[in-house]
């Protein structure tokens, strides 16, 4: 008696797993539900996602390479911010207002090249600099990387 009700209990439960529904398993894929999470390294879109950790990670003055030894140069152009880029989308007031928005909004300063058609991000150090001079054509000499599209300022100066 006592085995038959082992039997029975065996047979109880192999059934009852079978028909519970399979737990739900984390998918091997870390992009699936990309959907669902915004803040999923991989959801689409990853330039305007501010918890991406990879969004624009070139425009970040705490993550970017800085040359910082060797000959200054000097670049001119306009300071603007890494959101906009080279220019800024109509409706967003003048220059200096949308520059202002957007780094107050969680961009950074950045020195628009638009006759080279090149937006070099300035150093953690110049972002304070930058702001008497938002929107502004401006002469910014420093250690340039044109491969890193970084500038390491040393001086910002008003151009004409």
């Amino acid at each position: 008696m006592r085995r038959f009700s082992l039997i029975i209990a065996s047979m109880l439960l192999v059934m009852t797993a079978l028909a519970a529904p399979p737990q739900a398993k984390k998918p091997a894929n870390p992009c699936a539900g990309k959907a669902q999470n915004p803040c999923n390294p991989c959801a689409k879109k990853q330039a305007q996602n501010p918890c991406n950790p990879c969004a624009k990670k070139a425009l970040n003055p705490c993550s970017a390479k800085f040359i910082k030894t060797g000959k200054e140069s000097s670049v001119v152009g306009y300071i603007g911010d890494s959101q906009c880029g080279l220019q800024h989308p109509m409706g967003m007031g003048n220059d200096k207002d949308c520059t202002l928005k957007c780094v107050d909004g969680g961009g950074y300063f950045v020195l628009a090249d638009r006759a080279n058609k090149i937006v070099y991000l300035l150093d953690k150090e110049a972002q304070t600099k930058a702001r008497e001079f938002a929107g502004q054509k401006v002469k910014v000499t420093g250690h340039v990387s044109k491969k890193d599209k970084t500038i390491h300022v040393t001086k910002i100066e008003a151009a004409s």
